[in-house]
């Protein structure tokens, strides 16, 4: 056998090995929770977490445990993290609105225009990799559109086709400007949990700054900017000020 060969059945032995012992992680933790033993449940999950294996499942579950344990900040953290994964799971969604009506904070969120509703409905109607997807399939129908204009000889169909071929480019262009969109937006999205029971937001990233408001434990900001220890936020009704960068935890941080 030859040494690279050697190699690549070292790897898939240990993959093989790891993905075993996670799932034995898994099913042992499944068992802690149906007795109670919430703690214990979240040290297995936490050994598959630093494995470098995530999903919705493992953080869903997590979300139960510490929503059983009534701690308010780890459950709504977990569930947020299943729901980036699976963004049309209902049970997440429930479990996470539960564990949101334990939260101190109640802010409403920034009214929307109808036209930025529109806006966000039609570049989330698919993920960056769906544009994606879409832009090949129509840049291909636009290149089989294309050839078969020069090709057939008929007035008619040759007619279908050339108009075939330009939709097919615009609509290629238009899924490119979409994909783009979406991942501009994505970037200007960076959730994150408040774990603190409170916390100061100040107007400066300083100690000696004014107070303007207070967080509590739960509470989904969105991280602007960071500056010597702190973070600057921006909560739901659109206000924004700076606060303790450990007070917080992102949620994209897989």
């Amino acid at each position: 056998m030859s040494i690279k060969k050697y190699l690549v059945f070292i790897a898939l032995f240990s993959l093989s090995v790891l993905s075993a012992q996670n799932s034995a992680l898994f099913k042992q933790a499944t068992e802690f929770y149906n007795n109670g033993e919430f703690s214990k449940a979240i040290e297995n999950y936490e050994q598959i977490l630093e494995s470098g294996n995530h999903s919705s499942a493992l953080y869903f579950n997590m979300g139960n445990c510490y929503y059983k344990q009534n701690a308010i900040g780890p459950s709504i953290y977990y569930y947020e993290k299943a729901l980036l994964l699976s963004p049309n799971d209902t049970e997440i969604k429930n479990n996470l609105q539960f564990a949101q009506n334990m939260r101190l904070d109640a802010i409403e969120e920034m009214p929307q225009t109808e036209m930025a509703q529109i806006y966000n409905k039609v570049i989330n109607w698919f993920s960056c990799n769906g544009w994606a997807y879409l832009t090949v399939a129509f840049a291909i129908l636009f290149v089989l559109a294309y050839l078969a204009y020069y090709f057939i000889r008929m007035a008619n169909r040759k007619r279908i086709a050339f108009i075939t071929s330009f939709f097919s480019l615009g609509l290629a262009v238009f899924c490119v400007l979409m994909g783009y969109l979406q991942h501009d937006q994505q970037k200007k999205n960076n959730p994150a949990i408040v774990f603190n029971k409170e916390i100061s937001v100040s107007a400066e990233p300083n100690s000696n700054s004014e107070v303007i408001f207070t967080l509590h434990e739960g509470t989904k900001v969105n991280i602007l900017d960071e500056l010597d220890g702190y973070k600057k936020i921006r909560i739901a009704d659109g206000q924004t000020g700076w606060l303790l960068e450990g007070s917080i935890k992102a949620l994209k941080d897989f």
